[in-house]
C-alpha cells in the first residue's frame, strides 16, 4: 500500500484494489490539487480546507463522521474527538479516522486539537502509520502532535497540516515536530510504501514531499 501526500491534511492510501483520499481541500488554500479519483473520501470535519468533495471524481463512497464503515474492501472507523482542547467550545468536533487497506492500518488524525483519551486509544491501537497535524494553529503544535505519537506509538509517523510555500495559512515549519521527535534531518520522500507487519518496531518519521 503506498500512502502519498497531496498537501495539508490531504493524502492518498493506494491499495492493490481501492483507493482512498482524506480531507481534500479547494483551490483557494493555494496548492493545485489535480482531479483525484477513489473509491472512498474521508472528511475530518466541516471546514472548508477539509470538505472539498468537488476535487475527487468517480462518485467516491464519502466517510465524514464518527461510525464504523467498508466499502470497496476498504474498512474504516470514525473516533469522535475535538477540534480544540476545550472539549470543542472553540472550533468544533473533529473525526479521527483509523482506516484499513490492505491490512494496513492507517490513523488520520485530521485537525486533532488535544490528547487522546483511553476510551479513543483503544481504537486507535496497533497502527502501522499515523497522519498527525504539526503546524500548530487550530490543531495540534509540535510538542502535543510529539505526545499523541507517544501516546499511539505507530510504525511510521508522518506530519502533515504545516507550513508550505503554496499553502495560504499561517502553520508552523515541520522541522519543529523534527526537533521534538529527534529526527532532524530527516529527507522528504515521493510516498511511503509498505505492507502489513505484525511485529513491533520502534516509531520511524517519514517526511513526504507534497504532492500538488
Amino acid at each position: 500500500m503506498d500512502v502519498t501526500w497531496l498537501g495539508h491534511g490531504c493524502f492518498r492510501l493506494r491499495g492493490k484494489s481501492a483507493s482512498v483520499v482524506t480531507d481534500p481541500y479547494p483551490p483557494t488554500l493555494g496548492p493545485k490539487l489535480a482531479k483525484l479519483e477513489a473509491n472512498l473520501v474521508t472528511v475530518s470535519h466541516q471546514h472548508q480546507n477539509h470538505c472539498y468533495l468537488q476535487a475527487v471524481g468517480k462518485e467516491p463512497y464519502v466517510v465524514d463522521g464518527p461510525g464504523e464503515y467498508e466499502a470497496a474492501g476498504v474498512h474504516v472507523i470514525g473516533v469522535p474527538t475535538f477540534h480544540d482542547n476545550d472539549s470543542g467550545a472553540t472550533y468544533g468536533r473533529n473525526t479521527v479516522y483509523v482506516i484499513e487497506v490492505d491490512d494496513v492500518r492507517v490513523c488520520h488524525l485530521g485537525d486533532l486539537g488535544h490528547k487522546l483519551g483511553d476510551d479513543a486509544l483503544e481504537t486507535i491501537s496497533n497502527l502501522d502509520v499515523l497522519l498527525v497535524p504539526v503546524g500548530g494553529g487550530t490543531s495540534l503544535d509540535a510538542a502535543r502532535a510529539a505526545e499523541v505519537v507517544r501516546q499511539v506509538e505507530p510504525r511510521y509517523v508522518v506530519p502533515m497540516h504545516y507550513a508550505l510555500p503554496a499553502v495560504k495559512k499561517e502553520l508552523a515549519p515541520v522541522e519543529r515536530f523534527l526537533k521534538e521527535m529527534g529526527a532532524e534531518g530527516t529527507e522528504p520522500l515521493a510516498r511511503l510504501s509498505l505492507q502489513a507487519s505484525s511485529g513491533e518496531m520502534e516509531t520511524k518519521v517519514v517526511v513526504l514531499d507534497a504532492r500538488t
